[in-house]
């Protein structure tokens, strides 16, 4: 089945207009989000989401309905972890905490952009060369193993050659004027340290896309579910960083989670390739109909069981471990002194240092 050409078209009208409403409510008013603020836009956005599965049952079948639930957790799970890096690219830059929303956010649409992109350019080379989710397949799994390995591991985030690159060409000011990305001073026009930031945030989720996107194609073939399940899980990722704040490290089985639920579609994608094979190498180029398929409601089941099971281990196993008084907001916020000509000068040591070295977002995903 098809989806509605006028479904599609409402629906990315009605989410473009709420992404531009959300810019507008944080653009208006930029201050740190109390915990009540934080829940209630998650929510939202979770409640959100549901609807938009029930909408889709509704218009289309429970077969893309099931695909969008189980395509969204997968994101939004491999977007909590994204947090971690958030956390440290905000300190990393000193961005001030009533600043962040605004970064936040503005980083999280070109995000989308840039995923976007890459979903058109996915989807049209799984319509033409089916044997990609070979690649697919074994990278996910490949990821995975990394994910294990290197569980546990302290995470530091270096900047990727195009932001080391930026901030070389372009003239910026030592402070953050306000959220403003362009400044008049002394005559001259310069860029603020608000743009290096909104390129950092987009760009470093695009590395995390890498293994993502893959991951969601493994569960729909469809661009319109795998996109917009990408906007979903997106869009409550802002309030979501101020929600968890410090406890984002009461969460030490989330990695291993995340690696089983790769790996298990890695393996289905891998059986998929198999059951469609048309490799002459493989079989003789014939379909192995012996590979059995695994169905989307089993997917979504063992997604949400492994969430479920990971996220409850780690409370368990951080129980007492982290208090009220443990000191967690500097290393969300980064409240440190703002931009400085110490501190703008200490950050290009360190990025030219960084170079030769790979992203933070290659280690870490392999």
């Amino acid at each position: 089945m098809d989806l509605p050409v006028w479904f599609e078209v409402a629906t990315f009208v009605g989410l473009t207009v709420l992404l531009l409403a959300d810019l507008a409510i944080v653009a208006r008013r930029p201050h740190e989000p109390s915990m009540k603020e934080a829940s209630l836009w998650v929510s939202f956005y979770v409640g959100l989401a549901l609807i938009f599965g029930v909408v889709l049952l509704a218009v289309t079948n429970a077969q893309f309905a099931t695909e969008f639930y189980a395509g969204w957790l997968t994101e939004y799970s491999l977007s909590v972890d994204n947090l971690f890096v958030f956390v440290i690219i905000m300190a990393r830059f000193q961005v001030p905490r009533n600043l962040q929303q605004e970064a936040l956010m503005v980083g999280i649409i070109i995000a989308l952009v840039l995923r976007g992109v890459f979903i058109l350019l996915g989807a049209a080379v799984i319509e033409r060369f089916t044997w990609v989710f070979y690649i697919f397949g074994a990278f996910l799994v490949y990821t995975a193993i990394n994910l294990v390995r290197h569980r546990g591991e302290d995470e530091d985030y270096e900047e990727n050659a195009f932001i080391r690159r930026m901030r070389r060409v372009l003239p910026i000011t030592q402070d953050f004027r306000g959220s403003k990305i362009r400044v008049t001073q002394d005559g001259k026009k310069y860029w603020t340290p608000m743009i290096v930031v909104f390129l950092a945030l987009g760009t470093t989720d695009l590395l995390f896309a890498l293994d993502s996107i893959p991951a969601i194609f493994g569960l729909t073939k469809e661009p319109f579910i795998v996109f917009t399940a990408n906007v979903f899980a997106l869009m409550g990722l802002r309030q979501l960083y101020f929600l968890l704040g410090g406890l984002l490290k009461r969460l030490v089985y989330l990695s291993l989670g995340l690696a089983v639920i790769l790996a298990f579609i890695g393996v289905k994608l891998i059986m998929e390739a198999l059951h469609t094979n048309e490799l002459p190498f493989i079989n003789g180029g014939e379909h192995i109909e012996s590979v059995p398929e695994i169905p989307i409601w089993l997917s979504l089941t063992i997604i949400v069981g492994v969430l479920i099971v990971a996220t409850v281990a780690s409370l368990i196993k951080t129980r007492g471990q982290f208090t009220s008084e443990s000191p967690t907001e500097p290393e969300i916020a980064g409240e440190i002194p703002s931009h400085g000509p110490e501190a703008l000068a200490d950050a290009e040591r360190r990025a030219t240092r960084a170079d030769g070295h790979g992203t933070e977002g290659d280690r870490h995903r392999g």
